[in-house]
C-alpha cells in the first residue's frame, strides 16, 4: 500500500485549479461512506510512479488529507487533451464491509514451464483484465494466471483461475475464457523442387553459340547472290517498275 500525502481546497474556481496545476499539483475530490465529499490537490510528483500503471485504478492507497489517513482507491482520472497530463482525479474512501466492483489486471507466469509454448506455439491473451467484485478490504493487486503445463490447444477460462476468498468475476451467467495457447501462425513453405535442365536437342532448346553463328552466315551468303543476280530484297511493285523504265538515248 502506498502513502500519498493530500491537502484541502479552499478555492474550487477553474484560476485557482489552473494555479495549483501550474506549482504541480493535481485537483482531486475524495467521496464515498458517510463522510461529505473533500475537494483536494495532490504532488503530481509523488504520483509519477504509480499514475501511468496498469494497476493505478485498482491500487489501494493510503491518504493522509492534513493528518487524517485513510484507505482510498482511485477510481477516474482526467487527462489534459494536448499534454496528456492527469489534470483531476477522483478518490474513493474504502469502507470496510462493503464491496467494490474493480478491473483487475491479469498477470501470466511460469512461460518456460508450457510445453506449448516450448514447442512454438503463443499465447493469445483475450482479456488482460478481469472485472471483479471484491470486499474493500481485500482488493487484489492482480490476478494470477499459471501457465504450466499447458499445452498447444489450452483454453484458460476464469473457473481454472485461483481468486482470492469472497472474490467473483462479476460475469456470472458463463466461463469466459482469459487466455489461450494458439498454434504457430508462421507455417513454413515446402522448398520449391529444382528446376530441371532441358536434355540436348529438346524441343524448345535454345540454339546453340555455334549455330547462331551458322545462322548469320546463312543469312549473309543469302545476300550475296541475290547482289550477284541482280535481285535484292525490294518489293513486287519496284520491280515491276524497274522493268518498265526504258533505256536511256545516248
Amino acid at each position: 500500500m502506498s502513502d500519498l500525502k493530500a491537502t484541502k481546497r479552499e478555492k474550487l474556481t477553474t484560476g485557482s485549479n489552473n494555479h495549483l496545476r501550474a506549482k504541480g499539483f493535481i485537483p482531486a475530490i475524495l467521496y464515498g461512506g458517510k463522510e461529505n465529499n473533500l475537494n483536494i490537490s495532490v504532488s503530481k510528483k509523488e504520483l509519477s510512479n504509480i499514475i501511468n500503471s496498469d494497476t493505478f485504478l485498482s491500487k489501494v492507497l493510503e491518504l493522509d488529507v492534513d493528518g487524517k489517513k485513510q484507505k482510498v482507491i482511485p477510481r477516474d482520472v482526467s487527462y489534459h487533451v494536448v499534454s496528456a497530463e492527469p489534470i483531476h482525479i477522483d478518490f474513493m474512501r474504502i469502507v470496510s464491509g462493503k464491496k467494490i466492483i474493480l478491473e483487475i489486471p491479469v498477470k501470466f507466469i511460469n512461460h518456460p514451464d508450457s510445453p506449448g509454448l516450448k514447442r512454438g506455439g503463443v499465447l493469445n491473451i483475450v482479456r488482460r483484465k478481469v472485472e471483479l467484485k471484491c470486499p474493500a478490504e481485500l482488493i487484489p493487486n492482480e490476478i494470477v494466471v499459471d501457465l504450466a503445463g499447458t499445452d498447444i490447444g489450452t483454453s484458460i477460462k476464469i473457473s481454472s483461475v485461483k481468486l482470492p476468498e469472497n472474490v467473483i468475476p462479476t460475469i456470472t451467467d458463463r466461463d469466459f475464457v482469459v487466455a489461450t495457447v494458439a498454434a504457430p501462425t508462421v507455417i513454413k513453405e515446402p522448398e520449391k523442387p529444382a528446376e530441371e535442365t532441358p536434355a540436348e536437342g529438346a524441343e524448345g532448346e535454345a540454339p546453340t553459340e555455334g549455330a547462331e553463328a551458322a545462322a548469320k552466315e546463312g543469312d549473309a551468303a543469302k545476300k550475296d547472290d541475290k547482289a550477284k543476280d541482280g535481285t535484292s530484297d525490294k518489293k513486287p511493285e519496284e520491280k515491276k517498275s524497274a522493268e518498265k523504265k526504258p533505256a536511256e538515248k545516248k
